[in-house]
């Protein structure tokens, strides 16, 4: 019998093991199962060497559940231990028996998952002992027993063992029992062994007979020893893919394509990703991505492996090149991770450039629910916006699809502006915005739908990319100022003229905290409507893009600013304009005059060379012009309130634009059948 220390720095090495090694003691049994696995595998690749001529017998690892003894065992048919290999191997805390394996065999050896140094101490985070019972492959060898209570003191022995290979039995503590329950390991074992290449039995399988579930006399194996991504693409079919998809997403619709990755330099790296139907924001569901080592479960937290837009996909990537014991911080900074990173953004744009252009009816099909998916990854990865300009499409009205390319051919020569920017034309609502879009198509325009979640962002983006390309929206002005091909028209009106008509029309818009509006004159062709209400493109686009960034909350809390376009050459305008001008022209004109002359005297009173006695005067001749003004609006806004016209002319406007409703809409069409 023997008994020592456990050859480490500083006797505190348990509670820093439980404390800071693992960020959850579940791990335990993922380092535990993974070692009996790379001990199994071993001797798989000693035998293909010859460098064992034993029978292998069966290699399964069982993990084993004894209540009433407390005990937790995970028990291998591997290559075992001698006392000088658990002096090597446990008493020398961080020296990993696979990463010397791994040297001598480096060429040929199996997928070896255990060179993560301090797994097997991840057993004390959850016992208050653990022991090993081994007995090492080789001729002659005596097993042992080594047991520890958590302290650096150890105890080890030689005993009696029969067959080859290592049982670790923990005595699970006080605080951990839940480790003693069936369905929780079985649970863990799913989680992070469900694909090790090595059968791992827990068990029996249990049937349900007589009002309970009983144990059968079948092993209950809980993983798949050769998953889908170690397969060669061509031995599968879709049906295959399919399946594993369902496997690993119980309950999903099926994935609209996939993408089988098989790489084995500069790094290693094999995995099928999925894409799933992606509609809006609700759905861009992350964690969906299971990162593997060798086929040991190693976390769904994948932002540092792949690009942040592929998070939203499905599937499985499995690298040995990422450590099991993974941080983010590490993901971030690891150059290699970089790399796999990079290659797995090129492979997704390939398979997306290579279904656009074999079959791009299908493609069309699909973009619907993939273009979120394609947009967040152009905002958010430079060298997959470069790729994505070839595939990205654009849909119109007519439900047709045009590429970036495609789409600047079609619609340049009509929709140039006179500061020789193309304007691309869009709605976000074909409905409510109907009448708009009639009248863009009227005048020989596309215009385009853009309904999505990043649109306005992504518009934002190509913009600044092409400073001669302008997204507007089809409501945001007048049609014959969508897209400007020569100057605006002065509205032809005088002074007095435009002072009664705004005033008619302001005093007559609705109380509204949530928007603001503001009259303005335009001379319009005749057959114009009105009056318009358009919202400023890039006001309103600003609006909804901080409404997304928390960040920028207040901006979107601010109230919609909204123009009322009056059209001065419409009959019906200008009867309204004759007739204010015959009942209060006179009296407005009054006002006005008195107005320009306060004016002229206030100028004089703030020149440099006025009088004191002037400038005194200046806060009184200023209050006198505040109260004409306000006679002013009580002249013309009285008026108003007598002119139905104005009003239903305000109320058509606001209806177009979707912008009447409640009380006003009522009102409205109270009014209209009076009228008739």
């Amino acid at each position: 019998m023997a008994n020592g220390k456990i050859g480490v720095t500083t006797e505190n090495i348990f509670p820093v093991i439980k404390k800071f090694l693992y960020s959850d003691n579940e791990i335990f049994l993922r380092e535990l199962v993974s070692n009996a696995v790379d001990a199994t595998r071993k001797l798989q690749t000693l035998t293909s060497f010859g460098d064992f001529k034993g029978e292998l017998g069966n290699l399964d690892v069982r993990v084993e559940i004894d209540p009433a003894a407390g005990t937790l065992t995970i028990a291998d048919h591997g290559i075992g231990m001698d006392a000088s290999d658990i002096e090597k191997y446990i008493n020398q805390i961080a020296f990993s028996g696979a990463e010397e394996f791994l040297e001598k065999y480096k060429d040929t050896a199996n997928s070896i998952i255990g060179h993560f140094g301090l797994g097997f101490y991840s057993a004390f985070m959850v016992a208050s002992k653990v022991v090993i019972r081994s007995l090492s492959y080789k001729d002659g060898a005596q097993a042992v027993e080594w047991s520890c209570d958590g302290s650096p003191e150890y105890e080890m022995h030689p005993i009696d063992k029969a067959e080859r290979g290592t049982e670790v039995i923990l005595y699970i503590d006080e605080e951990s029992k839940e480790y003693l329950d069936r369905d929780r390991i079985i649970g863990l074992l799913k989680k992070y062994c469900r694909f090790l290449p090595v059968p791992v039995v827990c068990g029996k399988k249990q049937e349900w007979k007589d009002g309970k579930y009983v144990d059968t006399d079948e092993d209950n194996v809980v993983n798949s020893t050769e998953p889908l991504w170690t397969r060669r693409p061509a031995d599968l079919t879709d049906a295959d893919y399919l399946r594993f998809y369902h496997e690993l997403m119980p309950g999903r619709e099926d994935p609209l394509f996939w993408i089988h990755l098989n790489v084995d330099y500069p790094f290693t790296l094999t995995g099928i990703l999925y894409f799933p139907k992606v509609k809006s924001n609700i759905d861009l569901q992350r964690n969906r991505i299971q990162l593997y080592c060798n086929q040991v479960y190693v976390t769904d937290q994948v932002e540092g492996v792949v690009p942040e837009f592929m998070t939203i996909m499905q599937g499985v990537i499995d690298s040995p090149d990422i450590p099991l014991n993974v941080s983010r911080s590490y993901l971030q900074a690891d150059r290699q991770v970089k790399k796999i990173s990079s290659y797995i953004s090129k492979k997704v744009a390939e398979k997306l450039d290579k279904l656009f252009t074999t079959d791009r009816s299908e493609f069309e099909k699909k973009w619907d629910d993939i273009r979120i998916f394609i947009a967040y990854g152009m905002l958010t990865d430079e060298k997959f916006y470069e790729a994505a300009r070839k595939f990205y499409l654009l849909k119109d009205v007519q439900g047709k699809y045009f590429s970036l390319e495609e789409y600047r051919q079609l619609v340049e020569s009509t929709q140039t502006d006179k500061d020789s920017t193309v304007i691309y034309l869009y709605t976000t609502d074909p409905t409510a915005q109907y009448s708009y879009i009639q009248k863009a198509e009227q005048k020989g325009y596309n215009v385009l739908l853009m309904n999505g979640d990043l649109d306005d962002h992504l518009m934002s983006m190509l913009e600044s990319k092409d400073q001669k390309l302008r997204f507007v929206r089809v409501d945001s002005d007048i049609p014959e100022r969508l897209i400007r091909k020569t100057d605006d028209k002065a509205a032809d009106l005088s002074p007095e003229d435009s002072e009664i008509l705004t005033g008619l029309f302001s005093s007559q818009l609705p109380e509204n905290k949530d928007a603001r509006f503001i009259v303005a004159l335009e001379n319009l062709d005749a057959d114009s409507a009105p009056a318009t209400v358009t919202q400023d493109e890039f006001m309103r686009r600003m609006k909804k893009m901080a409404e997304q960034q928390p960040g920028m909350a207040f901006a979107g809390q601010m109230p919609d600013s909204y123009q009322v376009v009056v059209n001065t050459s419409r009959p019906a305008v200008r009867t309204i304009l004759d007739k204010a001008r015959t009942s209060i022209g006179d009296e407005v004109k009054s006002v006005l005059s008195e107005i320009s002359t306060l004016n002229e005297q206030i100028t004089a009173a703030k020149a440099p060379d006025a009088s004191e006695d002037m400038k005194s005067k200046v806060e009184g001749l200023e209050t006198q012009v505040a109260d004409l003004r306000r006679r002013q609006s009580e002249i013309i806004g009285g008026y108003a309130k007598s002119q139905p016209e104005v009003r239903q002319i305000i109320d058509l406007s606001l209806l177009q634009a979707g912008l009447l409703k409640g009380r006003e809409l009522s009102e409205f069409i109270t009014r209209s059948y009076s009228m008739l």
